[in-house]
């Protein structure tokens, strides 16, 4: 039955509501961007839409205290719930001098802020896969009872970062959690011209782990694989890999014409199963969440979003002498 299905995974209606309040925080801002790159007022998008129930689902069942996480470049999700700021992504997306990611050095969605404990990302994919096992390595060793996060796409599967990652952490039981999300393209290269096996998490047997394939679309079924994934992380089992099925609703980024490589009835027919709806109607149907409190709810996002872009826009880009920062020995 509806009724218990996250009560029987341990989560209050309040939580249920958070997490839903934070996918949809995670899809305006991003509809925002949008409408701010189309009018010229910054330079590139690169887009969360179709994924931010499996980011927000997994989030929520980490210790957003102790946990790292280490996201890609989509995981507003992720940064969102582990406690960035609307204000935070606005200031990386107009590149000014209080983003907290990179001052303004960086493109957006290379999140990193340290007293979040989200781990600085770079432009070459995959990248954040060794680094996590790093992590979860000095986790083990100092006897630490935190995990590392991390997320990449499905096409990042396919990179050394990955594998190598994945045999070090599976043969020294490290806790570290691999989140694949995969959602069916790697720039313009549809999955089926990605790999030939039928599940990225099939990939997990050759390391000696468990894998898991989930419905990305549904916040709860990550939440519960997310979940189980730490404890055996925290009990000295080693890592696990977790595969979250989506979809891009997006182009690869701003700069992308998609039309060119996937036609409008599949992202039409993408589109039914948006996680934002199908989670909406669960808490609908419980009467957690009700119209006036959805009503409430949007109009409070929608402020929120409005004074980071204002925020964004009139602050301060950072002094030109700066740009040697963090570049040589001061």
């Amino acid at each position: 039955m509806a009724e218990q299905r996250h009560g029987r995974l341990g989560l209050t209606d309040e939580q249920v509501l958070d997490m839903y309040r934070t996918m949809l925080l995670a899809r305006r801002i991003d509809e925002r961007m949008w409408l701010l790159n189309r009018a010229g007022k910054i330079p590139f998008v690169v887009s969360c839409q179709g994924q931010e129930a499996g980011q927000v689902g997994a989030s929520f069942a980490l210790d957003r205290q102790k946990d790292f996480a280490l996201p890609y470049y989509r995981d507003v999700g992720v940064v969102l719930a582990f406690g960035m700021t609307a204000k935070d992504l606005m200031m990386q997306a107009y590149a000014k001098a209080d983003d907290p990611n990179s001052g303004g050095r960086q493109m957006p969605g290379h999140f990193g802020q340290k007293k979040n404990r989200i781990v600085t990302g770079s432009s070459p994919v995959t990248t954040q896969v060794p680094h996590a096992v790093g992590i979860a390595l000095g986790a083990k060793m100092e006897k630490k009872d935190f995990v590392s996060f991390v997320t990449f796409g499905e096409g990042s599967s396919n990179q050394g970062d990955f594998h190598e990652g994945a045999n070090f952490a599976a043969v020294h039981k490290l806790p570290v959690i691999f989140m694949v999300e995969n959602n069916q393209y790697a720039i313009s290269v549809p999955l089926s011209k990605q790999v030939a096996c039928e599940k990225i998490s099939d990939r997990a047997i050759g390391y000696g782990m468990p894998g898991i394939t989930v419905d990305g679309n549904d916040p709860l079924a990550v939440y519960e694989a997310v979940k189980d994934a730490r404890k055996r992380g925290n009990n000295g089992e080693g890592p696990t890999l977790i595969e979250v099925i989506s979809y891009r609703l997006t182009p690869h980024s701003s700069d992308d014409d998609d039309r060119s490589y996937r036609g409008r009835e599949e992202v039409e027919e993408a589109k039914q199963k948006d996680g934002i709806y199908s989670f909406a109607d669960y808490l609908r149907k419980l009467n957690i969440l009700t119209e006036e409190i959805e009503t409430k709810m949007e109009k409070e996002i929608k402020k929120i979003i409005d004074d980071a872009t204002d925020d964004a826009e009139n602050a301060a880009y950072a002094d030109p002498k700066s740009i040697y920062k963090h570049v040589y020995a001061e």
